[in-house]
């Protein structure tokens, strides 16, 4: 198994300033670091590197997208925008608590790129996977704006190009960030041939989105909104019991992955006690299923994770899992959260997987017969 792998240190030169953790500081609001800043990221890119998990995984060159690719997605005035305000002191991405910092714009397109790079390699088979560890981070961001952290829609910019350059048709998207992937949802709402699928917690951010009955107008929206405190065992199980039923329907030629870290338990922004061996475990399914579905063509894209001492070690078991290879560095916060009382499935987080297996199975995801993917 070959697994692609891409950083690039300028992602984290990725300015969000200084704040009182998602607000602007000022009044009463003592200056403290953006919750979105370098450290879980760079800190993730090390542990690949002093674990050994580097040497076993094919380094793919980050590269940036160029307009054309990111205007597939995203309006002209909003591209502008974000580039005009690049280039001067910086700006917001659109929601007021997204700021960035000059050259911002630069390093969006590089992190588009990024995933554009893993897909590209997964799909002209130089690996059967790829994790693209990029920033910033892209799966709320829609047509015409910014939002939560997110410049551009980094897996929409990369499904679009696979589809121009490789005439890939039918996709499906998978985002177990704690947050519901609006963005990537809006994008491809009018779209029957992209499946979108988000497991997060219940009305956190957005908070009047991801909700259980929205399938958006093409009907291939499905919403797992969990609530808060769930572990291990409510996000394996939606996994087993909802994501894959409805990829095996869904039939893709390739899964995306947005892959956020925070419903894990160390996180400030989610309330969730997801550890190591949930993320392990989701990634395992998925790449079985990408195996059963399309050859085994799956990319992840990192998205959210804000805590600097765990985010690195759910990122190494997401590479291990995607790899086969087992560093032996473990999780050596295991012993107090690895036992949580948490993890067990609770019968309220049982129903709310069940309704979402009924309404997984009413949701027109199969082909026609006869149809042609290509």
């Amino acid at each position: 198994m070959s697994t692609g792998y891409v950083w690039h240190e300028q992602y984290a030169w990725h300015d969000t300033g200084t704040g009182a953790g998602l607000l602007p500081a000022g009044g009463y609001l003592q200056p403290f670091a953006n919750f979105e800043s370098p450290e879980s990221k760079t800190r993730f890119a090390g542990l690949v590197e002093v674990s050994g998990m580097l040497d076993n995984l094919t380094r793919v060159p980050a590269r940036p997208a160029t307009e054309a690719d990111v205007l597939r997605v995203h309006t002209p005035g909003y591209l502008e925008r974000i580039k005009s305000a690049s280039a001067s002191a910086g700006g917001d991405a659109g929601d007021g608590m997204s700021p960035f910092g000059a050259g911002a714009y630069e390093i969006a397109l590089l992190s588009a790129g990024g995933t554009i790079a893993a897909t590209e390699a997964v799909l002209t088979g130089r690996t059967e996977n790829a994790y693209a560890l990029v920033r910033p981070p892209g799966h709320h961001a829609v047509r015409d704006t910014g939002m939560g952290y997110c410049i551009f829609s980094n897996i929409s910019i990369a499904i679009e190009w696979a589809r121009a350059v490789h005439g890939i048709r039918r996709v499906a998207v998978v985002d177990y960030d704690v947050h519901h992937g609006n963005g990537t949802q809006s994008v491809y709402e009018d779209d029957a041939d992209v499946l979108t699928i988000s497991l997060h917690q219940e009305g956190l951010f957005p908070q009047d989105s991801g909700e259980m009955e929205d399938h958006g107008p093409a009907g291939t929206a499905l919403n797992i909104p969990l609530p808060a405190g769930c572990g291990n065992d409510a996000y394996t199980e939606a996994v087993r019991r909802v994501v894959v039923p409805a990829l095996h329907r869904f039939a893709p030629e390739l899964i995306v992955v947005a892959s956020g870290f925070d419903a894990s338990a160390a996180d400030p922004l989610g309330r969730m006690t997801v550890t190591t061996a949930g993320y392990r475990s989701m990634t395992a399914q998925l790449v079985q299923a990408a195996r059963e579905i399309c050859s085994g063509r799956l990319v992840m894209s990192h998205e959210g994770g804000y805590s600097p001492v765990y985010t690195p070690f759910c990122g190494l078991a997401v590479l291990e899992a995607l790899s086969g290879h087992d560093t032996g560095v473990g999780d050596p916060f295991d012993a107090t959260w690895g036992n949580s009382p948490q993890h067990p499935l609770t019968p309220a987080q049982d129903a709310v997987l069940s309704a979402a297996e009924e309404i997984a199975g009413r949701l027109r995801l199969t082909l026609p017969t006869g149809a042609n993917t290509n």
